[in-house]
């Protein structure tokens, strides 16, 4: 069946493994986008990929990952696997002859990614990492209000992410599979300031703290230094589940109310203060919420609006939000990071 919006044939994707996350959330999401056929799911278990299989309303199932690579059927994986996987089986896929899109982070380290980008150049396969975000009308208008002047230029960028999980089972707590805060919520701090300042930080500072049965991080705080201006975060896996992104410029301040997973059945809410004119008048009282405009998008689901773009860019050659290059650099800021914890002082990007 051909799509009608860019009149060409859906990419035949098979998915690797059969997490919660998958068969909730990028499945589903993946079957309503136009452009995708999604026909195979593999597990290390025949039974288990079965039964996930015909949960999702998937055609086939195999038991095994290698089998799914080498059916000549599938064009494209998607690679939700624990992270310390991600770079074995997104280069097997490649090197199948497969495009590959990775849950992020799409590696341990920027040493890895740039193993991963070298294959994706030798193979000539596209390979991507899954922020989601980026696909998100939310964040267009946010680029496209900076862009445009809107704030001024670009100064400070904070953020917060949290949520809470302190079971030991999950992989998000085991430190040998890429567990941790900075592993899984960090890189979206680290890639939205990164949209946001439209260029790369040249060094970091952290501090970290680490519980102490798992010995991952479970709250993280860090400061990117862009050169003009500096983007700070703190993200945690043990306390309220909270999220909001803050941008401030010289001529004012957008405020993103749910930057990160927001509902797909609303619209989303920006706030945006143009501040005073020229020198504040303290005698009145006003305050941000008084000054604020209300812009709002339109619902949308940001992983359908990714699997759409990534098989348009594989039947057009369009490029994509977070290719190689993007996904190399997130690590080597997330490296950098990590190298802050431990040395307790600026660290070069």
């Amino acid at each position: 069946m051909i799509d009608k919006n860019t009149g060409q044939k859906p990419v035949v994707w098979g998915v690797l493994g059969a997490s919660h996350f998958a068969l909730m959330a990028a499945i589903p999401a993946m079957q309503q986008a136009p452009l995708v056929e999604l026909r195979a799911l593999a597990s290390r278990s025949l039974d288990k990929a079965k039964q996930a299989a015909a949960s999702a309303n998937v055609a086939h199932a195999y038991g095994s990952y290698e089998e799914l690579l080498s059916d000549p059927e599938i064009e494209a994986i998607y690679n939700p696997l624990p992270n310390h996987l991600h770079v074995a089986w997104s280069i097997k896929a490649a090197r199948a002859g497969k495009h590959v899109l990775c849950e992020k982070p799409i590696a341990m380290n920027a040493g890895e990614a740039q193993e991963l980008a070298r294959v994706a150049h030798e193979t000539g396969k596209l390979i991507g990492e899954a922020f989601m975000v980026r696909h998100h009308p939310q964040w267009e208008l946010v680029v496209n209000l900076i862009q445009s002047g809107r704030i001024g230029q670009v100064r400070a960028v904070q953020t917060a992410f949290s949520y809470s999980n302190s079971d030991l089972h999950n992989i998000r707590n085991q430190k040998d599979k890429g567990g941790g805060a900075l592993y899984d919520i960090g890189g979206y701090a680290i890639n939205t300031a990164r949209l946001i300042f439209g260029k790369e930080p040249t060094r970091v500072a952290g501090m970290a703290a680490r519980d102490p049965n798992s010995g991952c991080d479970s709250l993280t705080s860090a400061i990117l230094d862009f050169g003009t201006g500096q983007a700070n975060f703190v993200v945690g896996t043990q306390h309220v589940p909270y999220q909001r992104v803050h941008i401030f410029g010289t001529r004012g301040h957008l405020e993103v109310e749910i930057p990160f997973n927001p509902p797909h059945h609303r619209p989303c809410k920006i706030y945006v203060d143009d501040g005073f004119v020229g020198a504040p008048d303290f005698s009145v009282e006003t305050s941000s919420d008084d000054r604020r405009e209300v812009l709002t998008t339109p619902p949308a689901n940001h992983y359908t609006r990714q699997w759409q773009a990534f098989s348009e860019a594989i039947r057009s050659g369009k490029p994509i939000q977070n290719d190689m290059h993007s996904a190399v650099a997130n690590m080597r800021v997330i490296d950098a990071i990590f190298r802050a914890l431990d040395s307790q002082r600026w660290e070069p990007v």
